[in-house]
């Protein structure tokens, strides 16, 4: 599966290289969003690390090669965000983004956490049919719930939903 591969929760140590693999994965795929775009890699505790949200990064080594976060959105709620994965690592052979996924969803369980919503972008057609076949079901905007809206990116045009048994 993942040799030699890692996921352990976010630190500080791991800004810059969380930064730099974030945006080059959005620059990959032509995403219209920047780091300046995006204050929570700037905070990522203060966003993400906060009642049962959490950031993991998957590392070969000492090199991100991985990144999800979950932020905790209060009623048994939480939001997936910042999925990516080195382009080197993909692919359901090396198991990384699957490994990461399957973290989150059991933190949620832990946590109490019933429901994950996410939103991506038309141009991640490998995410989305990522997210379809580990359970996430595509939703309309208007199915979204207030406090996921709330914070929904401006490049988020598809959106999905996973409920966890409680």
């Amino acid at each position: 599966m993942m040799e030699g591969i890692v996921i352990t929760p976010y630190r500080e140590e791991f800004q810059a290289q969380v930064a730099a693999l974030v945006t080059s994965i959005q620059q990959e795929f032509g995403v219209p969003v920047t780091y300046e775009d995006q204050p929570d890699l700037k905070n990522i505790p203060g966003v993400y690390q906060q009642h049962s949200g959490n950031f993991w990064v998957a590392l070969d080594g000492d090199t991100v090669i991985g990144t999800i976060a979950l932020i905790d959105r209060g009623e048994h709620t939480g939001v997936l965000r910042k999925m990516f994965v080195h382009p080197n690592y993909r692919g359901a052979d090396k198991g990384v983004g699957k490994a990461l996924l399957d973290m989150l969803l059991n933190w949620s369980k832990e946590h109490s956490i019933h429901d994950i919503f996410l939103g991506t972008n038309d141009l991640l057609a490998g995410a989305r049919r990522f997210y379809e076949k580990n359970g996430f079901q595509l939703i309309e905007n208007d199915a979204m719930p207030p406090q996921v809206m709330a914070i929904r990116m401006a490049v988020d045009n598809r959106h999905y939903r996973k409920e966890l048994a409680a």
